[in-house]
């Protein structure tokens, strides 16, 4: 028994002369809701927390470890990653790990806000050992680049044309969470940390050696500055320290960003870090014209001594 003969398949292009044309495209349906591309923020000032001697009431904050590093948000579209700090400053070549990472999260486009850390062995984070490579010691040793830094990231601000700000913060950090559920390598998230009472979660941060806590109001959009919406608890520890100079503001012309503080080992200073000032604008100029001031005097008196000692020797009578 023969088989039938299979029937001819239709001819990709019609052979009938007529120009080829795709489908007309169909107008959109206006009551679909439209999502307009929103452009990357070039800077986005940080929301800080707020310090508080006692947390504030209600069942809608989220707590988390208070990290002790540098506050960084990760910029990241086709034309490359930016890490910038709290300051303004790009050290995407100072944290070439949190780069990779961030390119590794595909081809979206986003916004993330954390700190660069670096931890011990028992998972806290180490300033001492971050401002080693990143520092003012890294500055004389020539290393200024941190390779087992990572960004506990804790926000969410820009996400594949989306500015999402101006969301609620659980929605930000159910993003959050959902880009980074798969190992992200030198980008973790800062984990929440179910407690009822967040006294006890600050006495164990403080058992721990922490710095403290951190508190966000779920129901907050990102509002920059210190409003309120995020408060922090820190385990109480104070000390005396020396002014030795300025990191300028690149936001507030005749400002400055964070203070670079020394304390005493012995009879010599020994440099310890920089702090964020929280002043007002006003109050940081005229601080910073003040700080110039000196540092005018100081050049001058120098300046005064070399010459004398160009003229009388380095012991004059």
């Amino acid at each position: 028994m023969t088989k039938a003969p299979r029937p001819r398949s239709k001819p990709l292009l019609r052979d009938d002369g007529k120009p080829i044309q795709s489908r007309p495209i169909r107008k959109r349906n206006k009551a679909q809701a439209a999502l307009p591309f929103e452009p990357m923020p070039e800077r986005v000032e940080p929301c800080l927390a707020l310090l508080k001697q006692k947390p504030p009431s209600g069942s809608n904050w989220g707590w988390e470890v208070k990290w002790d590093g540098y506050r960084l948000a990760i910029h990241s579209d086709s034309s490359g990653v930016r890490v910038l700090t709290r300051g303004g400053y790009d050290w995407a070549d100072r944290f070439p790990e949190v780069v990779k990472a961030a390119r590794n999260l595909g081809p979206a486009s986003f916004i993330i806000d954390g700190e660069g850390v670096v931890l011990d062995e028992q998972g806290r984070s180490d300033f001492d050992a971050l401002q080693n490579s990143l520092g003012a010691v890294g500055r004389r040793s020539g290393k200024l680049v941190s390779s087992n830094a990572v960004l506990m990231a804790f926000d969410l601000l820009y996400l594949d044309g989306r500015d999402v700000r101006g969301e609620p913060y659980r929605f930000r950090r159910h993003m959050l969470e959902e880009m980074l559920k798969e190992d992200a390598g030198a980008i973790r998230v800062s984990e929440e940390i179910a407690v009822d009472d967040p006294l006890v979660l600050l006495k164990s941060a403080c058992e721990l050696d922490l710095e403290g806590i951190v508190g966000k109001d779920r129901n907050s959009a990102y509002r920059s500055g210190r409003t309120g919406d995020w408060v922090k608890l820190k385990c109480v520890q104070s000390e005396a320290f020396v002014i030795v100079g300025y990191e300028p503001s690149i936001s507030a012309s005749g400002g400055f960003s964070s203070l670079l503080l020394a304390a005493y080992e012995g009879d010599e200073l020994r440099y310890v870090g920089s702090v964020g000032t929280g002043f007002k604008e006003r109050a940081a100029i005229g601080l910073r014209a003040m700080m110039d001031k000196l540092k005018w005097r100081n050049q001058n008196r120098l300046s005064r001594t070399a010459a004398s000692e160009r003229l009388y020797g380095s012991n004059p009578r």
